[in-house]
This record gives structure tokens, sequence and C-alpha cells, in this order.
């Protein structure tokens, strides 16, 4: 009997010597490791391209780019036919914009290749362009949200527009 109590009280012993603290200011380095997470860089600038042709249509109904990020946009004009006949444009247009009502203002600007001057709907645009021209802008995106692009030439909004989402 009194070997199995020294054998209790030596494990006993033995167990409290071992580092079986609980006490909750001790830490190991294990328990101070951090497991850091790093996110994609984001590209600082985004090329697009969109064409539009005689056949009033843009070939990208939607844009995805990332906040802050450098946009640069090129419109081709991949028709034939002229600007004053078949003039096309990309027009950002600012959230909450009535796009009806905006292109009725843009038909009466004919002189400004249909931008009515000081639009504040405007966030960015490119010039009125014709058959087989092209042009390129630079902007950065706006805030996070849902925009619209649009051609504001006559009677061309109604087909030539899309959604141009920020990230």
């Amino acid at each position: 009997m009194k070997n199995l109590s020294l054998i209790a009280f030596s494990a006993l012993f033995a167990l409290s010597s071992c580092g079986g603290s609980t006490d909750s200011s001790e830490t190991s380095s294990a328990d101070t490791t951090t497991q850091e997470t790093v996110a994609a860089p984001v590209e600082k600038e985004v090329s697009i391209t969109i064409n539009a042709g005689d056949d009033m249509k843009y070939d990208l109904p939607e844009i995805t780019v990332k906040e802050g990020q450098l946009v640069k946009l090129t419109l081709n004009h991949t028709g034939k036919v002229a600007k004053e006949a078949m003039g096309h444009n990309w027009v950002l247009l600012a959230q909450g914009t009535i796009v009806s009502d905006f292109a009725t203002k843009a038909m009466q600007a004919k002189d400004t290749d249909y931008i009515p001057a000081g639009a504040s709907e405007v966030l960015f645009n490119t010039k009125l362009i014709g058959g087989g021209e092209s042009v390129t802008i630079e902007f950065v995106a706006p805030a996070k949200g849902v925009y619209e692009f649009i051609c504001t030439f006559p009677g061309h909004s109604g087909m030539m527009k899309g959604n141009f989402y920020v990230q």
C-alpha cells in the first residue's frame, strides 16, 4: 500500500512539473502566431476597348472595373457612315440619371457633339466619332456602384447602352 501511495504521489508530482499550467498569462510562440491574409494586388489601370458599328450597338453591354482604378477606354466606330449621319460616343452617366430624360436633353446639343454643356449627369465621355474613327479617354473609376453608359447621338440611346460596374 505504501508503494502504491508513493507511485501516485510521484505521478502527481511529475504531471505538475511538466508545464500543465492553465494560467492564461502564459503563451507560447505558437499561440501568438497569426496568419496574414494578403489580398491580390489591384491592377492600377485597366484598358477597355468597345466597338460600335452602323448597326447602333456596343459590343460590350457591361464593363466591370475597380473603384479608383485608372480606366483607359477606347471607342472604335467599326462602321463606314460619317459621324453627321451615324455618329457614336460613349457617355458615363451619374447614378440616378433618368436615361430617357437625359437623351432628350442631349438631342438638343448638336453643337457640342450631343453632350449638353455643363450637364451634371455626365461623369465622363468621348467625343463623337464617325465610321472608321477611334477615340481614347482616361479617367479614374468613380465610387463603387452601378452606372449606365449610353451613346447620345439622337435616337441611339435606346439600343446603345450598358452597365458600368464599379467594385
